[in-house]
């Protein structure tokens, strides 16, 4: 009897073991909801890449990405691109636990793949629903996988959009709303957004956007009418900000607004958006306009990473590589601190700490309960323009050579 109970009890543990596993999951640009917050996450507050420190493990990447890792299911699942041309799509998954490689697909493109020499076409981060992995890359090509790497669908999406893209490379990553999958593609040439069925790649809608450059990603959230809660998709472009319904695109609201063309928006409450500053709306009202902002900043301006909002206090990082916090309590500029250097990828919060990582592979785990003391600093020797990911108890960075593990 008590051998049975003992058996018992450890097969709860498991489950609960497992459940916390699959409740970790940093499924795609952002993490969950694209909010860039962790929550009952522990990573290290310093680590050191050339002594091993904190490393758990190290992994040498196919091909070049600027696109960040997700973490679904225990498995961390990145892109990358290769060849003379960049012409060669990889989508990799390794064992989010010990490093090992699980799977790794390959896949030639099928649109353009011209990109500024920072970046590559493997510049969209991945987004997950829990059972597919859905891959997008600057060459307008989308992908979706199962969990063990099984191919269930694939788009060329040039061939629907002739001379859509530009030669710097796009990097709007793809939002899950429903049971679409949504992608934005705004350049010189052919701009548009389109929403697939997750099952079976089927387009649902698409529409036309605005042709100015634009790499700033879609948002998923839910929005109130008529007493129902309905899916919708953010978009943001440089002309405008308009909410559509994620089963046929139909618009909600729109409001005429130059928004900026890297950073993205973030919904916590209220709606964040990085325009000539920050803007920040209330879109808890049932209505098809969307009221002037409860708050503006000029001083709140974004370089590339989007903003990260934590309470009642938001954090942007500029061009100049200043970390910036602001309250949307007192409508005022609390502190200001210094970290250097340009920054592209959007800073991870966990508890009390922003760990933000710099262009040139600069990190620094930042107290914002201290007014920006940095507790560490780390160099990982390579640039790194990818937002990193939280998840499994560790932080996870790519460069264009290596993907990190960095846990206790």
């Amino acid at each position: 009897m008590l051998h049975r109970q003992l058996i018992i009890s450890l097969a709860l543990c498991l489950l609960m073991f497992e459940g916390e596993a699959w409740a970790t999951d940093w499924p795609m640009f952002r993490g969950p909801g694209g909010s860039s917050v962790a929550k009952g996450e522990q990573p290290p507050l310093e680590w050191s890449v050339a002594d091993g420190k904190n490393i758990a493990w190290q992994i040498e990447l196919p091909g070049r990405g600027v696109s960040g890792p997700i973490v679904v299911a225990g498995k961390v699942i990145l892109t990358a691109s290769s060849g003379p041309t960049r012409n060669r799509l990889h989508v990799l998954a390794f064992d989010a636990r010990s490093g090992k490689r699980l799977w790794h697909r390959q896949f030639w493109a099928t649109g353009r793949t011209l990109c500024h020499e920072t970046s590559a076409v493997a510049a969209p981060t991945p987004a997950s629903d829990g059972t597919r992995i859905f891959a997008y890359f600057s060459s307008n090509d989308i992908i979706a996988l199962d969990l063990d790497g099984n191919l269930l669908w694939m788009r060329g999406l040039a061939m629907d959009f002739p001379g859509a893209g530009n030669d710097i490379g796009l990097a709007s990553s793809p939002v899950i709303a429903g049971d679409v999958v949504v992608v934005q593609c705004e350049a010189q040439g052919n701009a548009f957004v389109a929403a697939m069925d997750v099952r079976d790649g089927a387009t649902r809608w698409d529409a036309k956007r605005s042709e100015i450059s634009n790499w700033a990603s879609p948002i998923a959230f839910t929005q109130s009418r008529l007493g129902k809660q309905i899916e919708a998709v953010l978009l943001q472009s440089a002309q405008s900000l308009s909410a559509h319904r994620a089963d046929t695109g139909k618009m909600l609201w729109e409001l005429p607004i130059e928004c900026d063309t890297m950073p993205s928006s973030v919904i916590d409450r209220y709606l964040f958006v990085p325009a000539a500053g920050l803007n920040v709306f209330d879109i808890s009202k049932q209505s098809d306009l969307l009221a002037g902002p409860v708050w503006k900043e000029s001083k709140l301006k974004s370089g590339s990473p989007s903003p990260v909002v934590i309470g009642e206090n938001v954090y942007v990082l500029n061009s100049a590589g200043v970390l910036i916090c602001g309250s949307l309590d007192s409508k005022k500029i609390i502190w200001r601190k210094r970290l250097g250097v340009s920054f592209w990828a959007t800073p991870v919060a966990v508890g009390k700490y922003l760990y933000c990582i710099n262009s040139q592979g600069q990190s620094y785990v930042v107290q914002i309960d201290k007014k920006g003391k940095i507790v560490s600093q780390c160099d990982f020797e390579e640039d790194i323009l990818a937002s990193p990911a939280v998840a499994d108890g560790g932080l996870f960075v790519r460069s264009h050579q290596h993907l990190w593990k960095i846990a206790n």
